[in-house]
């Protein structure tokens, strides 16, 4: 997921997919698949498609490999996001995110100056869903009209989760190198954020154009997210630099953590000093920090990482675990001291445990925000968990509970997970569908639930690829050494399907 409707900045996402020759749903076309490309390639120079995975990911513990489809409810999932994709092309084609209800459209990063946002979060997602005339539709929009020659500041995170994530797991995909030019342009264009900064802890904002960087106190999410998209770039391409700039970052956060092994939320990244004492967990925006550190071990084999990952959630377990009710939380707490600060829980918190395996206190966390789905049926962005009651009534149609569901489920096989994820995506369709697409809620506690007008880019990213993985057992999805990304953006895991050595033949929905 995404900060951009948050009261403060927030992050979520994750990366997976695959590819096979046979299954799946109603398939009329196939895709080619530039598998996981060589890890020493030389400086510059793209692997071909379908290359071998010589640094595969190791299969991740508790994983089940084969399991039954539930076609019917698949069939359901993805018939549902073909609807909010109609609504996207027929209002905003071309834009950043959709307006629905009132068949509008809304630039994400600067006005008036779109790079086709939801297109590039949607991609793999119609990839793994087999609508292959979709994919070659965006790939063509792509060729044809992104350009990242912008006059203009970006955000250096959302730009790495969403742009360079997605335009990286498209080229995994299909194998087409423009997506590959088109994203080591843009991380070129990133780079500044880091290289200028004397803690290497990126800026917050680069312009595309000049390479000026500004932003200086960021929260730690924004800081740390990047290892996975910068560190598969560099695999590709053989160029150091991109993984280097994140390893960096991230040892800079790391480093300033308390005697507690706790760490507070944001830091001026010139100075490295922090800007405040709020030690706020699995909570954003400092969630997806946590999830990269355990995917930089699984991906890469980055003992550090991993080690810290298990330090950084031992303390969270020490000094901020609480139940009430015989729930499980997280409460905010003083980092330097463990002092009480606060019992506000985030709609965004739920999907940062199960990366690490720690399948009971992940599952103990899960019922919570189930409880929080049972009460309000579609879950508000923040609630106080001491009274189980919504702080901010909005829903922004967040995916991070269905991010949780389908990681319990495809480590467990507990089908309490995929019940649970059915209920929630009976929910969506409830409260959230309207004749031009999918919708956010304002006001979660009413009834009926009143609507707004914003589609978010990310939810063609997420939402819908989480449930559909959970349910679908799609061959193009390697389940068993499978990656994604914090946006919900398949790194590692495509498969590739027999004779298919690029896109040939085309599917209509």
């Amino acid at each position: 997921m995404t900060y951009d409707s948050l009261p403060a900045p927030a992050t979520r996402r994750r990366l997976l997919s695959g590819l096979a020759a046979t299954g799946g749903l109603a398939v009329s076309g196939t895709l080619g698949g530039a598998g996981r490309a060589a890890a020493q390639t030389r400086a510059g120079a793209a692997a071909p498609s379908g290359a071998g995975a010589a640094h595969a990911a190791p299969a991740v513990p508790g994983r089940r490999g084969k399991f039954r489809a539930d076609r019917e409810k698949a069939r359901e999932i993805r018939a549902e996001f073909v609807h909010a994709w109609d609504g996207y092309k027929r209002f905003a084609w071309g834009h950043d995110e959709v307006l629905p209800v009132s068949g509008r459209y809304h630039d994400f990063f600067a006005r008036n100056h779109p790079v086709g946002l939801s297109i590039i979060e949607a991609l793999d997602t119609h990839y793994l869903m087999e609508l292959d005339t979709e994919v070659e539709r965006c790939v063509d929009w792509i060729g044809n009209h992104l350009d990242f020659d912008v006059d203009a500041n970006f955000q250096v995170f959302e730009c790495t989760i969403r742009l360079v994530g997605g335009l990286l797991s498209g080229y995994l995909a299909t194998g087409e190198k423009v997506l590959l030019n088109r994203c080591t342009d843009l991380a070129d264009r990133l780079l500044p954020a880091f290289t200028s900064s004397p803690t290497g802890m990126p800026y917050r904002y680069v312009n595309l154009r000049t390479g000026r960087v500004s932003g200086t106190t960021l929260p730690v999410a924004e800081i740390g997210t990047n290892i996975l998209e910068f560190g598969v770039l560099s695999r590709i391409t053989g160029d150091l630099r991109y993984r280097r700039a994140a390893e960096r970052a991230l040892r800079a956060v790391v480093e300033r953590r308390s005697s507690l092994d706790l760490l507070a939320t944001r830091l001026n990244v010139e100075t490295g000093r922090w800007a405040d004492r709020d030690s706020v967990a699995v909570n954003p925006p400092a969630d997806s920090f946590y999830e990269y550190l355990w995917g930089a071990w699984l991906m890469f084999h980055d003992e550090d990482c991993r080690d810290w990952f298990k330090m950084f959630t031992a303390a969270m377990r020490k000094h901020q675990a609480e139940r009430v009710d015989g729930r499980l939380w997280f409460k905010h707490v003083d980092f330097r001291t463990g002092k009480l600060i606060s019992r506000r829980q985030s709609a965004l918190a739920v999907a940062v445990l199960p990366v690490g395996g720690d399948n009971d206190l992940a599952a103990d966390y899960y019922r919570s925000w189930t409880a929080v789905l049972d009460k309000y049926e579609v879950i508000p962005e923040e609630i106080d968990y001491a009274r189980l009651q919504a702080r901010s009534r909005r829903n922004d149609l967040r995916p991070e509970y269905a991010n949780c569901a389908f990681q319990l489920w495809w480590q467990t096989g507990d089908p309490y997970y995929r019940t649970t994820a059915w209920q929630y995506f009976r929910n969506l369709r409830k409260h959230h569908r309207v004749p031009g697409g999918y919708t956010v809620i304002t006001d979660v506690t009413r009834q009926p639930k009143t609507k707004g007008d914003h589609c978010p880019a990310y939810f063609f990213a997420e939402n819908f690829k989480w449930l559909y993985l959970t349910f679908s057992g799609t061959p193009r999805f390697d389940y068993e050494r499978g990656w994604l990304s914090t946006e919900g953006k398949v790194l590692d895991g495509f498969r590739k399907a027999e004779g298919a050595d690029r896109m040939l033949t085309r599917s209509a929905y």
